[in-house]
C-alpha cells in the first residue's frame, strides 16, 4: 500500500489502469476493521495499486480526492479508479476484500 503524502502522488492513484484509493481515519474503529480488509486483499491480489489518504491528518488530500472523482466523502471509504476513472466507490462496512476481488481483472497469464 501506498501511503499518499502529497497532490503529486495522488495524481499517479489516477494515472495508473486499475487502482484503489482508501481513505482511512485513524480514529474509527470502523475504518479499523475496513482497513483490515483492504490489507487481505492485498494478500490475495499484491500487485493491485492501493494509495491510502488518512483522512483527520490529510484532511486536504482527502477533500481532493472528493472533488476530482465527485464522490462525496466518507470516512471508511473505498474508490476504485479504472484508467483515472471512478469504477466503483463504497464505505463503512461495503469496503471488503471479496467487494474489491471481485472488481481487479485477472493479470494475464505469462
Amino acid at each position: 500500500m501506498k501511503p499518499v503524502r502529497d497532490a503529486v502522488e495522488l495524481a499517479r492513484a489516477f494515472e495508473e489502469p486499475w487502482a484503489l484509493v482508501f481513505k482511512h481515519s485513524t480514529r474509527c474503529p470502523v475504518s479499523t476493521a475496513a482497513h483490515r480488509e483492504v490489507v487481505r486483499f492485498r494478500s490475495l491480489r499484491p500487485e493491485a495499486a492501493v494509495y491510502v489518504v488518512h483522512v483527520v491528518e490529510q484532511r486536504d488530500l482527502s477533500k481532493a480526492v472528493a472533488q476530482r472523482t465527485g464522490i462525496r466523502h466518507e470516512s471508511p471509504q473505498a474508490i476504485v479508479l479504472a484508467g483515472g476513472s471512478v469504477l466503483w466507490s463504497d464505505s463503512h462496512e461495503g469496503v471488503t476484500a471479496d467487494a474489491l476481488v471481485a472488481l481487479l481483472p485477472v493479470p494475464a497469464a505469462p
